[in-house]
Protein backbone atom coordinates (compact mmCIF):
# COMPACT_ATOMS: atom_id res chain seq x y z
CA UNK A 1 0.00 0.00 0.00
CA UNK A 2 1.17 3.87 -0.75
CA UNK A 3 0.54 5.97 1.92
CA UNK A 4 1.23 9.83 0.35
CA UNK A 5 1.92 13.03 2.89
CA UNK A 6 3.87 16.12 4.05
CA UNK A 7 6.49 16.60 6.17
CA UNK A 8 5.14 18.58 9.02
CA UNK A 9 1.57 19.74 9.61
CA UNK A 10 1.30 23.85 10.53
CA UNK A 11 3.25 25.55 7.66
CA UNK A 12 0.75 24.66 4.61
CA UNK A 13 -1.32 27.80 4.18
CA UNK A 14 -2.63 26.23 0.92
CA UNK A 15 -4.78 23.81 3.33
CA UNK A 16 -6.03 25.72 5.78
CA UNK A 17 -7.32 29.37 4.74
CA UNK A 18 -8.13 31.19 7.50
CA UNK A 19 -8.76 27.49 10.59
CA UNK A 20 -6.81 28.32 13.96
CA UNK A 21 -3.41 26.59 13.97
CA UNK A 22 -5.50 23.77 17.09
CA UNK A 23 -7.80 23.15 14.00
CA UNK A 24 -4.30 21.85 11.13
CA UNK A 25 -4.00 18.87 12.10
CA UNK A 26 -7.28 17.37 11.75
CA UNK A 27 -7.62 19.62 8.88
CA UNK A 28 -4.33 18.18 7.66
CA UNK A 29 -5.28 14.08 8.06
CA UNK A 30 -8.73 15.07 6.03
CA UNK A 31 -6.33 15.24 2.84
CA UNK A 32 -3.32 12.85 4.21
CA UNK A 33 -3.20 9.52 6.19
CA UNK A 34 0.41 10.12 7.25
CA UNK A 35 2.66 13.12 8.38
CA UNK A 36 6.31 13.15 9.33
CA UNK A 37 6.89 14.94 12.74
CA UNK A 38 10.02 17.05 12.21
CA UNK A 39 9.74 19.62 15.28
CA UNK A 40 11.36 16.26 17.32
CA UNK A 41 14.48 16.72 15.45
CA UNK A 42 15.26 19.98 17.13
CA UNK A 43 13.95 18.78 20.84
CA UNK A 44 12.42 16.07 22.33
CA UNK A 45 8.66 16.33 22.51
CA UNK A 46 6.40 17.00 25.30
CA UNK A 47 4.63 13.60 25.73
CA UNK A 48 1.25 15.85 25.92
CA UNK A 49 1.71 16.98 22.73
CA UNK A 50 2.28 13.25 21.15
CA UNK A 51 -1.28 12.52 23.13
CA UNK A 52 -3.16 15.43 21.26
CA UNK A 53 -1.96 14.52 17.94
CA UNK A 54 -3.14 11.17 18.59
CA UNK A 55 -6.30 12.52 19.40
CA UNK A 56 -6.98 15.26 16.95
CA UNK A 57 -6.22 12.49 13.85
CA UNK A 58 -8.62 9.60 12.80
CA UNK A 59 -8.07 5.50 13.37
CA UNK A 60 -5.55 4.40 10.40
CA UNK A 61 -3.44 8.16 10.35
CA UNK A 62 0.46 7.63 11.52
CA UNK A 63 3.16 9.55 12.20
CA UNK A 64 6.37 9.55 11.21
CA UNK A 65 8.87 11.17 13.93
CA UNK A 66 12.17 12.10 13.07
CA UNK A 67 15.00 11.21 15.39
CA UNK A 68 16.46 14.14 17.80
CA UNK A 69 19.31 15.83 16.93
CA UNK A 70 21.76 14.60 19.57
CA UNK A 71 20.78 10.95 18.45
CA UNK A 72 21.88 11.81 15.01
CA UNK A 73 25.49 13.45 15.66
CA UNK A 74 24.02 17.21 14.25
CA UNK A 75 24.60 18.96 17.07
CA UNK A 76 28.63 18.73 16.87
CA UNK A 77 30.01 21.29 19.64
CA UNK A 78 26.03 22.60 20.32
CA UNK A 79 25.36 21.47 24.06
CA UNK A 80 23.03 18.87 24.23
CA UNK A 81 20.75 18.98 26.86
CA UNK A 82 21.04 15.57 28.41
CA UNK A 83 23.46 14.15 30.74
CA UNK A 84 24.06 11.15 28.69
CA UNK A 85 23.23 8.82 25.70
CA UNK A 86 21.05 6.95 27.58
CA UNK A 87 18.53 9.43 28.88
CA UNK A 88 18.68 10.67 25.36
CA UNK A 89 17.21 7.68 24.35
CA UNK A 90 15.38 7.00 27.17
CA UNK A 91 13.36 10.43 26.87
CA UNK A 92 12.56 9.96 23.30
CA UNK A 93 11.21 6.55 24.34
CA UNK A 94 9.55 8.33 26.80
CA UNK A 95 8.20 11.46 24.22
CA UNK A 96 6.38 8.91 21.32
CA UNK A 97 5.02 6.44 23.88
CA UNK A 98 1.24 7.66 23.29
CA UNK A 99 1.84 7.13 19.34
CA UNK A 100 3.34 3.86 19.94
CA UNK A 101 0.16 2.94 22.12
CA UNK A 102 -2.21 4.22 19.77
CA UNK A 103 -0.59 2.23 16.85
CA UNK A 104 -0.02 5.16 14.86
CA UNK A 105 3.48 5.12 15.18
CA UNK A 106 4.95 4.41 11.33
CA UNK A 107 8.12 4.33 12.18
CA UNK A 108 11.53 6.89 13.29
CA UNK A 109 13.78 8.59 10.81
CA UNK A 110 16.96 8.92 11.14
CA UNK A 111 18.49 11.19 9.61
CA UNK A 112 22.17 11.44 9.39
CA UNK A 113 24.27 14.92 8.46
CA UNK A 114 26.38 15.16 5.37
CA UNK A 115 29.99 14.52 7.70
CA UNK A 116 28.49 10.99 8.24
CA UNK A 117 30.31 9.15 6.16
CA UNK A 118 30.41 5.38 5.57
CA UNK A 119 33.11 3.90 7.99
CA UNK A 120 33.57 1.00 10.30
CA UNK A 121 33.40 3.50 13.43
CA UNK A 122 29.83 4.87 11.76
CA UNK A 123 28.79 1.36 11.01
CA UNK A 124 29.15 0.76 14.57
CA UNK A 125 27.58 3.52 15.81
CA UNK A 126 24.50 2.38 13.31
CA UNK A 127 24.46 -1.04 15.15
CA UNK A 128 24.33 0.92 18.78
CA UNK A 129 22.01 3.29 17.54
CA UNK A 130 19.26 0.33 16.43
CA UNK A 131 20.07 -1.82 19.56
CA UNK A 132 19.19 1.57 21.60
CA UNK A 133 16.16 1.79 19.80
CA UNK A 134 14.55 -1.74 20.79
CA UNK A 135 11.33 -2.79 18.92
CA UNK A 136 10.60 0.76 17.71
CA UNK A 137 10.98 0.55 13.78
CA UNK A 138 13.50 2.39 12.48
CA UNK A 139 14.44 4.09 8.74
CA UNK A 140 17.89 5.58 7.70
CA UNK A 141 18.51 8.56 5.55
CA UNK A 142 22.14 9.26 4.30
CA UNK A 143 23.17 12.43 3.66
CA UNK A 144 26.93 11.30 2.26
CA UNK A 145 27.04 9.79 -0.98
CA UNK A 146 29.99 7.48 0.24
CA UNK A 147 27.07 4.90 1.59
CA UNK A 148 25.97 4.57 -2.05
CA UNK A 149 29.58 4.45 -4.00
CA UNK A 150 30.06 1.64 -5.79
CA UNK A 151 32.26 -0.60 -3.96
CA UNK A 152 30.05 0.16 -1.00
CA UNK A 153 25.87 0.30 -1.85
CA UNK A 154 25.76 -3.41 -1.89
CA UNK A 155 26.87 -3.75 1.56
CA UNK A 156 25.14 -0.62 2.69
CA UNK A 157 21.82 -2.36 1.71
CA UNK A 158 22.44 -5.78 2.78
CA UNK A 159 23.94 -4.03 6.62
CA UNK A 160 20.82 -2.31 7.05
CA UNK A 161 18.44 -5.41 5.77
CA UNK A 162 20.43 -7.59 8.02
CA UNK A 163 19.88 -4.66 10.78
CA UNK A 164 16.29 -5.04 10.72
CA UNK A 165 16.39 -0.69 9.55
CA UNK A 166 14.24 0.50 6.90
CA UNK A 167 15.77 2.00 3.92
CA UNK A 168 15.11 5.80 3.21
CA UNK A 169 14.76 6.15 -0.84
CA UNK A 170 15.40 10.24 -1.57
CA UNK A 171 15.16 12.37 -4.73
CA UNK A 172 17.19 15.58 -4.31
CA UNK A 173 19.39 17.59 -6.00
CA UNK A 174 23.09 16.04 -7.23
CA UNK A 175 25.59 17.99 -5.57
CA UNK A 176 28.80 16.32 -4.46
CA UNK A 177 29.07 13.98 -1.23
CA UNK A 178 26.37 15.95 0.41
CA UNK A 179 23.87 14.57 -2.01
CA UNK A 180 22.71 10.67 -2.43
CA UNK A 181 21.25 8.94 -5.37
CA UNK A 182 17.94 7.58 -6.04
CA UNK A 183 18.20 3.85 -4.83
CA UNK A 184 14.82 2.83 -4.99
CA UNK A 185 15.39 -0.92 -3.04
CA UNK A 186 13.97 -1.97 -0.09
CA UNK A 187 15.93 -3.21 2.61
CA UNK A 188 12.56 -4.41 5.24
CA UNK A 189 9.75 -6.38 3.56
CA UNK A 190 7.73 -4.25 6.27
CA UNK A 191 8.17 -1.25 4.60
CA UNK A 192 9.90 1.80 2.76
CA UNK A 193 10.21 5.64 3.21
CA UNK A 194 10.31 7.93 0.51
CA UNK A 195 11.52 11.69 0.92
CA UNK A 196 10.46 13.97 -2.16
CA UNK A 197 13.42 17.09 -1.48
CA UNK A 198 12.92 18.88 -4.82
CA UNK A 199 15.58 19.48 -7.19
CA UNK A 200 16.49 22.76 -6.57
CA UNK A 201 20.66 22.67 -7.37
CA UNK A 202 21.11 25.68 -6.78
CA UNK A 203 19.72 26.50 -3.55
CA UNK A 204 20.88 23.01 -1.99
CA UNK A 205 24.02 24.61 -2.41
CA UNK A 206 23.51 27.57 -0.43
CA UNK A 207 24.17 26.60 2.54
CA UNK A 208 26.00 29.95 3.89
CA UNK A 209 23.13 32.07 3.14
CA UNK A 210 21.16 33.15 6.13
CA UNK A 211 17.43 31.93 4.51
CA UNK A 212 19.45 28.53 3.27
CA UNK A 213 16.55 26.02 4.47
CA UNK A 214 13.89 28.27 2.37
CA UNK A 215 16.10 27.91 -0.95
CA UNK A 216 17.29 24.42 -0.68
CA UNK A 217 13.57 23.09 -0.45
CA UNK A 218 12.45 26.17 -3.15
CA UNK A 219 11.01 23.48 -5.99
CA UNK A 220 7.70 21.81 -7.82
CA UNK A 221 7.59 19.00 -9.50
CA UNK A 222 6.55 18.92 -13.06
CA UNK A 223 4.34 16.11 -14.04
CA UNK A 224 6.63 13.93 -15.54
CA UNK A 225 8.52 14.03 -13.00
CA UNK A 226 6.17 12.86 -10.93
CA UNK A 227 4.45 10.25 -13.36
CA UNK A 228 8.55 8.80 -13.71
CA UNK A 229 8.02 8.38 -9.51
CA UNK A 230 4.42 6.93 -9.85
CA UNK A 231 6.03 4.33 -12.13
CA UNK A 232 8.82 3.65 -9.24
CA UNK A 233 6.64 3.64 -6.65
CA UNK A 234 4.36 0.65 -8.11
CA UNK A 235 7.52 -1.10 -8.91
CA UNK A 236 8.70 -0.39 -5.28
CA UNK A 237 5.71 -1.23 -4.02
CA UNK A 238 6.20 -5.54 -5.04
CA UNK A 239 9.11 -5.52 -2.95
CA UNK A 240 7.75 -4.36 0.99
CA UNK A 241 3.79 -4.48 2.90
CA UNK A 242 3.89 -0.54 3.34
CA UNK A 243 5.25 2.49 1.25
CA UNK A 244 4.84 5.83 2.95
CA UNK A 245 6.30 8.86 0.51
CA UNK A 246 6.39 12.22 2.08
CA UNK A 247 7.33 16.03 -0.06
CA UNK A 248 9.65 17.87 1.37
CA UNK A 249 9.79 20.44 -0.76
CA UNK A 250 7.88 23.03 1.35
CA UNK A 251 9.11 26.47 1.06
CA UNK A 252 6.83 27.88 -1.88
CA UNK A 253 3.82 25.71 -0.92
CA UNK A 254 4.57 23.16 -3.38
CA UNK A 255 4.70 20.19 -1.46
CA UNK A 256 0.70 19.73 -0.88
CA UNK A 257 0.20 20.32 -4.90
CA UNK A 258 2.53 17.98 -5.95
CA UNK A 259 1.08 15.21 -2.85
CA UNK A 260 -2.17 15.83 -4.58
CA UNK A 261 -0.93 15.51 -8.13
CA UNK A 262 0.74 12.27 -7.00
CA UNK A 263 -2.25 10.96 -5.30
CA UNK A 264 -4.13 11.72 -8.49
CA UNK A 265 -1.28 9.82 -10.88
CA UNK A 266 -1.76 6.43 -8.44
CA UNK A 267 -5.81 6.48 -7.99
CA UNK A 268 -5.55 7.38 -4.13
CA UNK A 269 -7.80 9.39 -2.14
CA UNK A 270 -6.03 10.61 0.65
CA UNK A 271 -7.06 11.47 3.58
CA UNK A 272 -9.14 9.39 6.52
CA UNK A 273 -11.26 12.15 7.90
CA UNK A 274 -14.25 13.55 6.53
CA UNK A 275 -12.99 16.99 4.87
CA UNK A 276 -14.64 20.03 5.65
CA UNK A 277 -15.10 22.09 2.70
CA UNK A 278 -16.87 24.99 4.67
CA UNK A 279 -13.75 26.11 5.91
CA UNK A 280 -12.49 27.14 2.89
CA UNK A 281 -15.58 29.31 1.89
Amino acid sequence: MIKIGLTGFGDHEELYGKIKPAERLPTYSAHFSIVEIDSSFYAVQPVKNYAKWVNQTPDGFEFIVKAYQGMTGHLRDKKNYFASTEEMFSAFHTSIQPVREAGKLAMTLFQFPPWFDCTKENVELLRETKERMLDVPCAIEFRNDSWYSPGLREKTLQFMEREGWIHTVADEPQAGTGSIPIVAIATSAEATYVRLHGRNIGGWQQSNHPDWRKLRYLYRYNTDELTEWRDRLLELEKTCRELYVVFNNNSGGDATANAKELQALLGIDGGLAPLQLDLFQ
